[in-house]
């Protein structure tokens, strides 16, 4: 299955691409884990939901960026740290895109498995794959929020 959600920032590309490429302990939403270098494994929390949070911890990976033209993109994979075979694990890109000299498009496009093969298959199609979006959605509005709070915003002029 496929997912994809994108978020805009009122900062540079350079600002979204220093900071998603440095310590991921300041950017990763709920991050329960330390890390010593990056590609390591992470342990964070994915969820959703505001009156009632459903989360899980999930290992993440990040490999090297890549630079594709203007665009930078991170790999990304997520493993649930408990659970696994009972919930998906996650290949993902998050990638840095100029909008212009003080905005930024913050994207993820991510594939996964639904777990429990055929069974797991139905289930996605009834429900699980909108839990994914919307635990995308969560956590790359997290990231955007903790990027935003990190760095001094910019007005177009």
């Amino acid at each position: 299955m496929f997912a994809r959600y994108f978020v805009e920032l009122p900062l540079s590309t350079g600002q979204v691409k220093r900071l998603l490429t440095g310590d991921p302990e300041t950017w990763l939403p709920g991050l329960a884990g330390k890390a010593n270098r990056r590609g390591d494994d992470l342990l964070a929390e994915v969820g959703f939901g505001d009156r009632v949070r459903v989360t899980r911890p999930v290992s993440i990976a990040i490999g090297q960026p890549i630079q594709a033209g203007t665009k930078t993109v991170l790999p990304l994979t997520w493993v649930p740290a408990v659970g696994v075979g009972l919930f998906p694990s996650l290949d993902a890109d998050l990638e840095i895109a100029p909008l212009g000299p003080d905005r930024t498009q913050l994207a993820m496009s991510a594939r996964y498995s639904p777990p429990l093969k055929a069974v797991g298959r139905a289930i996605d199609r009834i429900v699980l794959f909108r839990v994914a979006e919307a635990t995308l959605k969560d956590f790359l509005d997290g990231v955007a929020s903790t990027l935003t709070s990190m760095e001094p915003v910019h007005e177009p002029g």
